[in-house]
């Protein structure tokens, strides 16, 4: 198969349209790095703001190849590296490529399928790892509330915070994502914001009102879960989903309710936090084994359907970790 990628054609102007992007010809790997071919591409909400040049991991300009972390196969070997070996890196939406050495990190053969590696053994299992055991810190009988519960971020956040003893209530956007974080991923409550009234639905899943609270979407969402917050409440600023496909930030929620509840607000960047890599891959691998820690993962098969899958995801049309297969 001809080699592939998916470069930017123009940057989007609000929610991102297949014809933002183009399927076009690359050239083969020249053996300078390791030769790998992608068999797995991370779709992300953060994505959209780099395209807009507002995101701490770089800008994609139009014209240069939409890049995320891929699990690859290594083509032959090269630099310390062997053929057939699974890796982790940053790399560009192509089927075949040339990438530094130390770009890659070696696929744990016990994270079963590889794709985990981009889930909840991965980036987003980290984001949510670290939000539990450094920021929000929950406690039995506290309650938790969660946006984007069933992404893959906030899906693990909820249940790591039942293992620890709280109340885990989430907002997702469809019936069918509230019954599975109740019935599968043992949420005791799910709001679905699309056909509930936040508030009201908040107020009765949350009558104590709330002690916790991991933000994946802002916005008045943000503004919604602040209004109900305890004296003592931790809150975890994670993600702007509402906001990715503005063309300018939304006035921010109002520090008087930070200041009423004598809250804790914190912004979490997953870069801070690699040092929790290894437990987080041990931890969670373990209780996936074991059954009990619930992921889902929504997998679209063809590099050409890429671009498609990134514009539904920034129409909240997933459900779970989105990827890319190229190849099984």
């Amino acid at each position: 198969m001809a080699n592939e990628c998916v470069v930017l054609r123009r940057q989007p102007s609000g929610v991102p349209v297949a014809d933002d992007f183009a399927l076009l010809a690359a050239p083969e790997p020249q053996g300078e790095g390791v030769p790998c071919e992608t068999l797995c591409i991370s779709v992300d909400p953060y994505l959209r703001a780099r395209l807009s040049g507002r995101h701490l991991s770089g800008a994609i300009a139009p014209g240069e190849a939409m890049s995320s972390e891929a699990v690859l196969r290594v083509q032959a070997d090269a630099h310390g590296f062997k053929a057939g070996q699974l890796v982790r890196a940053f790399a560009p939406w192509q089927r075949r490529a040339d990438l530094p050495a130390d770009s890659l990190t070696r696929i744990d053969p016990q994270i079963e399928p590889a794709s985990l590696a981009l889930g909840v053994l991965g980036m987003p299992g980290l984001t949510a790892f670290a939000g539990i055991e450094r920021l929000l810190q929950p406690r039995p009988g506290e309650t938790l509330v969660v946006s984007a519960a069933s992404g893959p971020v906030g899906a693990t956040v909820g249940q790591l915070g039942r293992l620890a003893g709280a109340r885990a209530v989430g907002i997702a956007g469809s019936e069918e994502k509230c019954a599975w974080l109740t019935e599968q991923a043992g949420f005791d409550a799910a709001i679905n914001y699309r056909r509930q009234a936040l508030r009201p639905a908040l107020d009765e899943a949350c009558p104590q009102g709330i002690d916790l609270y991991f933000d994946n979407v802002g916005g008045d969402t943000l503004v919604a879960a602040m209004e109900r917050l305890r004296v003592g409440a931790r809150v975890a600023l994670c993600g702007l989903m509402a906001q990715y496909n503005d063309s300018t930030p939304a006035p921010g929620p109002n520090p008087a309710l930070v200041i009423r509840a004598r809250a804790t607000v914190r912004g979490l960047v997953v870069y801070d936090h690699e040092d929790l890599r290894p437990r987080m891959e041990a931890e969670l691998g373990a209780r996936i084994r074991r059954g009990e820690l619930a992921y889902k993962e929504d997998a679209t098969h063809g590099l050409e359907n890429a671009a498609e899958t990134f514009c539904r995801l920034m129409r909240g049309g997933n459900f779970g970790k989105t990827l890319v297969r190229l190849q099984d």
